[in-house]
């Protein structure tokens, strides 16, 4: 009976112990609560990434003289060519998020670019008296670029952000091109009612133009962002932007007929399209 008495004991100050609020609260384990990424605010970053594109080029006569130059294959034939580089910049943006799951925002950037290329259109006049090669050479590079965009984002968790983006582009693009007579005899020519002509002597430069144009377009794209911490972020964003394209006159460097208007043709590449990839780190004030 001893024994008995001593585990009723040991049993009821168990009990005791078990029903106490101060005991209870010393052997509960409190649960953190998880916290939730807020994304609202302004932020600034930087940016690094790569752009790429595919171009048409197009040859066509502006005047009488060229037009007759035309009809024994003087024109350049179209072509094609790509266009690709660096590029790298800042941006900056506000975010509003919208409830747990969907964010809106707007953001600017600016980036300098290597995005280039060059192409060669080439041909031969007909044989008389011998066959009159000829080649046109042409440049396309995007000097700088910026945006100004809208972005619609959804939250699959907190800290990871998806979005879509689009809206305003600008940039400066600069063209050249020339023709050159690759021949080793020269030719010319001279239209009737303008007046126009052209003389091209014997691996001579015979056209030649360039433009630097700063011109507005649009973009559109979509990405991904992730929180690194409180105020770190890190991005990664496709962007395909369309300037507004310019085509360039290549005038002739000399006439045969002296008063004559010299005569030009036009090179003409379309809009400036590109694509770009970048990466970037964005801090939250």
């Amino acid at each position: 009976m001893p024994n008995m008495r001593k585990l009723i004991a040991a049993g009821f100050a168990v009990s005791t112990m078990m029903l106490s609020p101060a005991s209870a609260a010393d052997l509960m384990v409190k649960a953190k609560p998880v916290p939730i990424y807020d994304w609202t605010g302004f932020y600034a970053g930087v940016n690094v990434g790569y752009g790429w594109a595919d171009r048409d080029l197009g040859f066509s006569p502006n005047d009488d003289a060229t037009r007759l130059w035309s009809a024994f294959d003087g024109i350049p034939p179209p072509t094609s060519f790509n266009t690709s580089g660096a590029l790298g910049g800042l941006q900056f943006g506000y975010n509003r998020q919208l409830g747990a799951g969907w964010l809106v925002g707007l953001e600017a950037d600016f980036a300098w670019s290597g995005i280039k290329g060059s192409g060669i259109s080439s041909g031969a006049l007909p044989p008389v008296p011998i066959p009159g090669p000829y080649s046109a050479p042409f440049d396309e590079r995007i000097d700088w670029f910026g945006t100004v965009r809208a972005r619609l984002g959804y939250l699959p968790t907190s800290t990871l952000l998806t979005y879509v983006t689009g809206g305003l582009a600008y940039g400066q693009v600069t063209r050249s091109g020339s023709y050159i007579n690759n021949s080793t005899v020269g030719f010319t020519a001279n239209g009737l009612p303008d007046n126009s002509g052209f003389t091209c002597a014997s691996g001579a430069t015979c056209f030649s133009g360039v433009s630097r144009d700063v011109t507005a377009g649009w973009t559109v794209g979509g990405g991904f962002e992730y929180a690194l911490g409180e105020r770190i972020t890190l991005k990664a964003e496709y962007l395909y932007v369309s300037l507004a394209g310019t085509k360039i006159t290549e005038r002739a460097l000399a006439v045969f007929v002296p008063g004559d208007t010299p005569a030009s043709i036009s090179a003409n590449v379309g809009r400036a399209n590109f694509n770009t990839a970048r990466v970037g780190l964005n801090y939250r004030f």
